[in-house]
């Protein structure tokens, strides 16, 4: 069947169509992208502004409109960390449902950690082994690890390349000053969370996910999108140290003119090369290899899931798995 995924992120918001039925590959139809750049329109307090909002109502309406023009069956919707943290989420995702029709689910951090962790596992598969997952949003950086489809530690930080932009660098580019009193705090944030995913092991594969990192992995020499995904694409962290010293003196104007980079978010890469870096010494992983697959395809993969177990037992779900029931999901999996 043809489905819909509406991805509204603090940077973007992307709908994905694909065609899909369980334990098949989704296969990718349309794509459509548009630049809300949302986390731009919180105010002091961190709501969203009332531009922001009728922003993100066109933006919602004319996703649906793609959508039902391509046929879905179903629209799944979520919002991740730009309207998760903004007081007035609520009355917003109130006004975009009534304009709109559309019900727009905000993912917690470690839910959003989860369905990423499983896209992840679905496309290496199980002789991944211990695996570990690494996602810089532009809002958060979600980590997860495990040897399951359920990730075994699951967590979401606020260090997402845009918002750390935002909140830490004063000029383009940023003076050396900033760049390292950035770096300190991240170090501080991400240590606990290091701490509870190093428990489980020196992972087998580390895999990192999201634009920041396939931008990253590019600029250090991966194959470029044209190659597909199933060109196999690695990010170091010694090409990440060269790479991070060479952009930190660019401004984001002329990080846009290099190859792979998202005009867009030219301007957060700097940010996104010290959680990257950061992320990978405190976790000890030299290489990270770069997924394809990510959150919006573990939407789709859980939805599937869902929609077969609904089949079997003669009813239909609604909306999206809740991370209490995705943790029962599991454990129902292996009890019996």
């Amino acid at each position: 069947m043809r489905l819909g995924v509406l991805d509204v992120g603090s940077n973007t918001v992307h709908l994905l169509v694909v065609d899909a039925h369980r334990g098949g590959h989704p296969t990718p139809m349309t794509s459509e992208k548009s630049a809300l750049r949302l986390a731009e329109s919180l105010d002091e307090t961190g709501r969203l502004t009332t531009p922001g909002a009728d922003a993100l109502v066109r933006a919602v309406a004319a996703a649906r409109a793609s959508a039902t023009a391509a046929g879905c069956r179903d629209l799944l919707a979520f919002a991740t960390s730009a309207l998760r943290d903004a007081p007035n989420s609520a009355a917003v995702l109130a006004r975009v449902y009534a304009e709109t029709g559309v019900a727009l689910e905000v993912l917690p951090g470690e839910d959003e950690a989860r369905y990423t962790f499983l896209a992840v596992r679905r496309w290496f598969g199980w002789s991944a082994g211990q695996l570990l997952v690494l996602d810089i949003g532009g809002g958060s950086l979600e980590l997860a690890g495990g040897l399951d489809e359920l990730p075994s530690v699951a967590v979401s930080v606020p260090l997402g390349a845009g918002r750390l932009t935002r909140e830490w660098f004063s000029t383009d580019p940023p003076p050396r000053r900033e760049i390292d009193a950035l770096r300190a705090h991240v170090d501080e944030v991400l240590a606990p969370a290091a701490a509870r995913l190093t428990k489980l092991g020196t992972p087998d594969r580390a895999v990192g996910t999201s634009k920041t990192f396939r931008t990253l992995a590019r600029l250090t020499g991966a194959a470029p999108s044209s190659a597909g995904p199933r060109a196999r694409r690695v990010l170091t962290d010694t090409g990440l140290h060269q790479l991070a010293a060479f952009i930190s003196r660019m401004s984001g104007a002329d990080l846009a003119e290099l190859d792979g980079v998202s005009p867009s978010r030219a301007h957060q890469l700097v940010a996104g090369a010290v959680v990257a870096d950061a992320a990978m010494h405190a976790l000890g992983v030299k290489q990270l290899e770069i997924g394809p697959w990510a959150l919006r395809e573990g939407v789709i993969l859980r939805r599937l899931d869902w929609l077969d177990a609904a089949n079997r037992n003669g009813h239909m779900s609604q909306g999206l798995p809740t991370a209490s029931g995705l943790v029962a999901e599991q454990e129902a999996r292996y009890t019996g």
